[in-house]
């Protein structure tokens, strides 16, 4: 408290958080706090509008219309995501053009499994049920964010990713059930995303930068391990049920942990990725860029009619 025994913003704002309370939009925080909810957001929100590619490039070759028609119905849902989460930026203080031209510009990151390639059509299934298993088991947490915005869009988002993983799943089940090519082909899809999904959750967390404070501010609610082994310990059971096999040998129950143990990651590759030099970074930020150019008349058109039915020439409004 200040001299006169008032209590101060940051001491108001560190009793919001303590009490498990959202901070909303209008309230004061910390300005570190600020930077780190858009650093985080902006890069979810990236992930999302990104992560329609590797999916969406199988949507002309999906093997039946109800396949084809989930699969656009899965890609239009991410647009959603990033929408909404680009939105909660925005209250904030930063605009979607300033988070764009920064995810551009190689100024903002999105998360690392987007650089690699969907190849076969049972890379769909394995997105669906990896990927999607590890970003609602990230996810989950979030909607318990302190920061209102982010939490309320995460509650929508998470409801739509539990439909996303489970037709994953019942993609990859159909699969491996299937011939004996089928089954080959589902396999191989797993043993290529299994370990960048476990990349997914970040680095350890003696090498995390940013978990402890996040935890601090209750922005974050667990660990990057404690996600990482509470995916893993989800995905065990579901990979029998699939009839396929995990690709690491060291993996095992632990009866003393109470959880499995796993392999060791290549935090190598996982660094590459970041700086840019993974299988599709150049091609993802190539195809963003592109289609955000061509989409721009699209933009101009939509603001010049939303100015003519203020009453106001075009242009005028952003004068």
């Amino acid at each position: 408290m200040d001299a006169t025994g008032t209590e101060t913003l940051s001491e108001q704002f560190q009793r919001t958080v303590e009490a498990d309370q959202r901070v909303e939009p209008r309230d004061w925080m910390p300005d570190a706090y600020r930077s780190s909810l858009v650093r985080q957001i902006a890069q979810h929100a990236h992930s999302e509008v990104i992560g329609m590619q590797p999916e969406g490039s199988w949507i002309t070759r999906a093997p039946s219309l109800r396949r084809k028609a989930i699969l656009m119905a899965k890609v239009q849902d991410e647009a959603g995501h990033g929408l909404y989460l680009y939105a909660a930026a925005e209250t904030l203080g930063v605009s979607r053009q300033e988070l764009l031209d920064m995810l551009h510009g190689g100024r903002q990151k999105y998360s690392t499994i987007f650089n690699y390639p969907a190849v076969t059509w049972a890379d769909v299934g394995a997105i669906g049920w990896l990927v999607d298993g590890a970003a609602i088991t990230n996810q989950i947490p979030l909607c318990r964010c302190s920061y209102g915005p982010y939490a309320r869009a995460m509650t929508r988002v998470c409801r739509e990713e539990s439909f996303h993983q489970r037709q994953g799943f019942e993609l990859l089940h159909t699969l491996s059930h299937g011939t004996a090519a089928q089954r080959a082909m589902a396999q191989d899809a797993v043993n290529r995303w299994w370990w960048p999904t476990l990349m997914m959750f970040g680095p350890p967390d003696g090498d995390s930068a940013h978990g402890v404070q996040s935890m601090a501010w209750r922005i974050k609610r667990h660990s990057n391990d404690e996600l990482r082994q509470r995916f893993v310990d989800m995905c065990v059971p579901q990979a029998g049920v699939l009839g396929l096999t995990l690709p690491d040998p060291e993996l095992r129950w632990n009866p003393e942990r109470g959880h499995h143990d796993f392999g060791a990651i290549d935090w190598d590759e996982f660094r590459a990725v970041v700086r840019g030099d993974g299988l599709c970074n150049r091609q993802r930020i190539a195809h963003r860029v592109a289609a955000h150019e061509e989409g721009r008349w699209v933009r101009e058109a939509a603001l010049a009619h939303a100015e003519k039915r203020r009453g106001r020439p075009s242009g005028e409004a952003a004068a």
